[in-house]
Formats: C-alpha cells, structure tokens, sequence
C-alpha cells in the first residue's frame, strides 16, 4: 500500500510528465492552452509561484500582492484588490498578446523574467504582525538572486543586482513597510506618488499602531529617513485642513503636482517636473487608483472628484520609462464598490505599463507603428 505521505509526491510528479503527442487531445489540439477567460488566476497569465515558501524560481520582476487594509479611514474592501487586478489582467498574456501599440513592445520580450509571486498572508487581526509579515516578505523576494541584468546594481549599496517587484494592494499604507525593505537595499529612495491625497497627515494616536494609517505612513518614513527630499506628487486634488498641511508636506520632501496643474501646463511639463525631481536617485513609484476620475475608476475607498483620465495617467507613466526604478505599487481598489470591473482593468492595464517602463532606457518616441505622424520626442 502507498504511505499517504507519498502521495503529494506522486500527484507533483505525475503533473510534470512530459506531453503524451499520442493521446486524442493532444493529436488534434495540442497543448491545453489558457484563454483570457480562463485558467488559474495570476497576473496576465504569468507563471504563478509562492514565492516566500518556494525559493526554486528565479526571477528579475515579481508581482506580488498585499491584501491588507485595516489602516483604511472611510471605505473598506482594498484588501480584495490584488484579486480584482489580477481578474482584470486576464485578457492580457504576457509574451503572447501583450503588445502594446504605445510602448511599441511586449513586456515579457525585453529581457526579464517575470512571474506573479501570489500573495503575502497578511493577518487581518494584528496591524503590527500585519506591517512586519509585509516587511519581511519584501526584504525575502528583493535578496533573491536576479536573473538578468536588472538596472540595480549601480543604485544597490551592496553592488548587486536585486530584482524588483510590483505590488498590489492593498491600502496605501502597505509603502510603509514595503520603504522599509527597500531601505536595507538602496538607502533613502526618490517617491513618486500619483494620488487624490497627499498621504503626509500628522502623526496622531496614543499607540504604536494607531500613528499608522493610509493617510500619514509618508510622514513615518520621513521621521525614520527612508525617503529622500526630491519627492513628488502628482494628481493632488482632495480637501486639507489648511495650508499648513502643505507646509508639513514640503518638509516631509515632497513637491505637489495638483490634478489641474495637468490642464495648466500640460503632460509634457508634467512628465519633465517629475523627471526633474527624481533625478538619478533610486525610484519608488506609488499609484493609488484614486488618482483616476471616480467616473472611470469608482473601486476605491477615498473617492475624489475631478481627477485624471486613465489615458492620461498611462501618458504620463509611459513619458517616466528610464528612471532607476527599484519598485512600484498600485493600491487602494476596493472591488465591491466597482462597475463592470472597470477599476480592475484599468489598474491591471497600468501595472502593464508599469512593467514596460522598468525595463527600457528612455521613453519611446510619440508618432506610432503606422501613424500618420513622424516620430516626436515626448520630452520635448
């Protein structure tokens, strides 16, 4: 009789038996191949690995997920995002049918491996073992070997190259322990942080845990040096309690980019006053879906009226590709208040863009593959 300790052994091997080209299946289809509206549910069909128990699968870019979201002030529900992102990202295959006509390239053809690394068993019941499990699964995944080259090395206090990862959240609060991690890396990293609010709040409450919340984590990181003071938001547009708060967010290291300064002076000015402000320094870019109009992205916690389009966040995410990108984020989609997924598609749409724009040198060329119009320097 088998030891049933021997049968997950036998099942794992059985799974990995070559493909029998004489079976019916087989000789008529060929392999069982994943559609948009099926198979196991990773981020656009990437190879899908728990990462923090199995350390066999090298990679250069993970994603990984972070279901946390008890330091929310107004509308639960982020912690269901990373599963809304993914869901939204199903019509997309990486290395199969991931070309973008923008980009003009394929996330998975430049030279990195990238796989979804699912998601770290955050505690609902403990902020504090909550933060610190979020924490260390960080600091695990980006002290694995790379792969490839992965534009690190020189930015690394260590000299090594580290792989990077996307995050999806989540609230917003997860970048706290997440600068932690990278911290141990780089030193004090450059934020950009695209959002309605400025996340610099005072630091109130009589415990530990109480300080931390999705509104003041950056002034946190501030107090433990784990930002630099060339930071910049873009898409501010929520109510404060008065101009002082703007005053502490200068001293937290940040420069504003309001939503309407997008009317004002245009993306192209955007793009360079972001470029200009991080500089060469290390970069942690932080999305926080509410930075999108509430009209075309409604699953969020902390709606905020009039802000950018999704194409016009995608233009600027594409006008940023070339700087030293350590890590991203997109965080704060809470599926239960969403329409027709929308909010996922399009948070699953800009981790894509993401992707694209931590691999490649400089911003491509505006005037696309059978455009009308001759290439144009998007700095320009």
């Amino acid at each position: 009789m088998i030891s049933l300790l021997l049968l997950p052994l036998l099942a794992q091997a059985q799974s990995q038996l070559p493909l029998k080209l004489d079976e019916p299946w087989s000789l008529k289809y060929g392999a069982q191949r994943d559609l948009g509206f099926s198979g196991i549910l990773s981020y656009a069909h990437l190879p899908y690995y728990k990462c923090l128990e199995d350390a066999s699968h090298s990679f250069d870019i993970a994603i990984l997920g972070m279901p946390f979201d008890t330091t929310t002030s107004y509308r639960p529900g982020a912690r269901f995002g990373p599963y809304a992102i993914r869901s939204g990202s199903r019509r997309q295959l990486i290395g199969d049918y991931s070309w973008d006509l923008s980009w003009e390239t394929n996330p998975g053809g430049l030279g990195s491996e990238i796989i979804d690394c699912g998601d770290v068993p955050v505690t609902p019941m403990d902020n504090a073992k909550a933060i610190d499990q979020m924490e260390v699964a960080y600091t695990t995944l980006i002290n694995r070997p790379a792969v490839a080259a992965t534009r690190t090395s020189a930015l690394a206090k260590d000299g090594v190259e580290h792989p990077r990862i996307v995050t999806l959240g989540g609230d917003h609060t997860i970048v706290l322990p997440i600068l932690r991690a990278l911290h141990k890396i780089y030193g004090p990293v450059s934020v950009i942080h695209f959002d309605s609010h400025m996340d610099t709040g005072a630091v109130e409450g009589r415990t530990d845990q109480e300080r931390i919340t999705h509104g003041s984590y950056f002034t946190i990181a501030h107090e433990e040096h784990l930002m630099t003071n060339t930071s910049i938001h873009g898409g501010i547009r929520s109510k404060m309690s008065g101009p002082t708060q703007v005053t502490h967010d200068e001293t937290v290291g940040f420069q504003v980019i309001s939503a309407e300064d997008l009317d004002d002076y245009g993306i192209k000015n955007v793009i360079k006053a972001i470029r200009k402000r991080v500089g060469d320094s290390p970069v942690y870019l932080s999305l926080d879906i509410d930075v999108i109009d509430p009209g075309l992205a409604p699953a969020t916690g902390t709606p905020e009226a009039g802000g950018w389009t999704t194409r016009e966040m995608k233009r600027i995410i594409r006008g940023l590709a070339g700087l030293n990108f350590v890590g991203a984020d997109i965080v704060e989609v809470a599926p239960a208040y969403d329409h027709a997924d929308i909010t996922g598609i399009a948070a699953a749409d800009l981790v894509h863009d993401f992707l694209v724009a931590m691999q490649i040198d400089e911003p491509p060329k505006a005037g696309h593959k059978g455009s009308p119009w001759a290439a144009e320097d998007l700095l320009q």
